[in-house]
């Protein structure tokens, strides 16, 4: 892609009402922009940084064997007064209003009961399970105070995934096999290193405990135990004598770390099925409730917390695997006779490396001013075409993660792919 056609553009100063690290350098290299406290619009380069994050997560998800849905935003009030959490008592994030006839509904803010209401329609029969479904979809949280940045919105971008069992077994092992699928993309999304699997409470999703996944960093609103040794971590609120002793560890083996979460997994039992009327008939014709898992992972949180972590305070470098392109192709002006063959050059090499992988600055701005902002965008690999290299031949390969550069000659550019 050519520079000059992204219609936005990057910005020296942040809002001055942002304070998270993370929104301010996304909104000022162009990869959102904020339309109120919590709620950000995506823009080109944000939303290609997301859709590489979903692929990667969608990947792994049908590698576990779910079928992708897309579930509705409105909400049936009736389908959630059969848990007791349609009760801002219950549940203080609703956001809600009225049809024109007056019925009330809600705007999403999770799906475990409308997903368990829709499988009423598809099982019958243990032969019809487990069936394992996910989907990529905006919720809705009233949340009393919306901060961290895209961390934490009002309105964000989720994957939900939901696996439906005949048996507690059938449901741990998927349960099981999805933990190792999450450090899987953790790996990929290039943060496998500083996320640890950590033992939580239920909160409003479940009464029993529930896994997350948290990722190391220093804008997290979280509070976790690490034990570095065997990758695993604990959440603040359940850090007690009692839950060492289960894990069979001692205070001393953890230490204390700020967190951000980015997953969760939750393993509902049959309890959601029997309060929806969710069974099935079993080998033997006797009617059973259906066992419940759910798996979360935020996506527009990942690349918030991605963008904190991978940063300094003028600077992203995003891992390579979810990086808007994969190289930022720099054009630096000239006034000498060697304008025509840098043009030539950039242009070569554009089209050898291909215009999706590359984002070719080719503005007609000062050099300092296009470093300044390729800092801010924060692609891994720079390359450089300017009046000094084209002179040796040559273009300039600067990889920002290992902080090395080399020359290459244009006919060597077809190895980088």
């Amino acid at each position: 892609m050519l520079q000059s056609q992204l219609f936005t553009k990057t910005r020296r100063e942040a809002p001055r009402d942002e304070d998270a690290k993370n929104a301010k350098l996304l909104i000022r290299a162009g990869f959102i922009n904020k339309e109120m406290s919590g709620v950000y619009s995506l823009l080109p380069l944000g939303l290609r940084v997301i859709s590489k994050i979903k692929k990667i997560v969608g990947e792994e998800m049908e590698d576990l064997g779910s079928e992708e849905i897309l579930m509705s935003t409105l909400q049936n009030k009736e389908t959630w007064e059969k848990t007791g959490r349609w009760d801002d008592k219950n549940v203080d994030i609703w956001f809600k209003s009225r049809l024109k006839s007056d019925a009330e509904v809600g705007f999403g803010w999770s799906h475990e009961e409308p997903i368990t209401a829709l499988m009423r329609s598809f099982v019958t029969s243990y032969a019809d399970l487990p069936i394992k479904v996910h989907q990529f979809q905006n919720k809705l949280r009233n949340e009393l105070r919306a901060k961290s940045g895209i961390m934490r919105c009002r309105e964000f971008l989720m994957k939900d995934m939901y696996c439906f069992a005949k048996s507690e077994e059938e449901n741990m092992d998927f349960y099981n096999k999805t933990i190792e699928a999450y450090k899987k993309i953790f790996k990929r999304l290039g943060i496998g290193d500083i996320t640890y699997l950590t033992s939580a409470s239920g909160g409003v999703f479940t009464d029993k405990f529930s896994h997350e996944f948290q990722t190391i960093c220093d804008a997290g609103e979280d509070t976790i135990f690490v034990n570095h040794e065997k990758q695993v971590a604990v959440n603040k609120e359940i850090f007690n004598r009692e839950t060492l002793e289960k894990m069979g560890m001692k205070e001393g083996d953890f230490e204390e770390m700020k967190a951000a979460e980015v997953g969760n997994i939750f393993n509902f039992g049959a309890k959601k099925s029997q309060d929806m009327d969710l069974f099935f008939n079993d080998s033997g014709g006797v009617k059973q409730p259906v066992q419940l898992s759910s798996y979360g992972i935020g996506i527009t949180r990942l690349l918030g917390v991605i963008a904190e972590v991978k940063s300094t305070d003028e600077s992203i470098i995003w891992p390579e695997t979810i990086s808007p392109f994969k190289y930022h192709l720099i054009q630096i002006q000239s006034d000498s006779e060697k304008m025509e063959e840098i043009n030539k050059t950039a242009l070569d090499v554009y089209r050898e490396l291909g215009e999706e992988n590359v984002l070719l600055d080719e503005r007609d701005l000062r050099a300092g001013e296009k470093f300044a902002d390729a800092d801010l965008i924060g692609i891994p690999f720079r390359i450089v075409v300017s009046e000094k290299t084209v002179s040796q031949g040559k273009i300039e390969l600067i990889d920002r993660v290992a902080g090395t550069s080399k020359l290459l000659t244009v006919s060597e550019i077809g190895t980088l792919t």
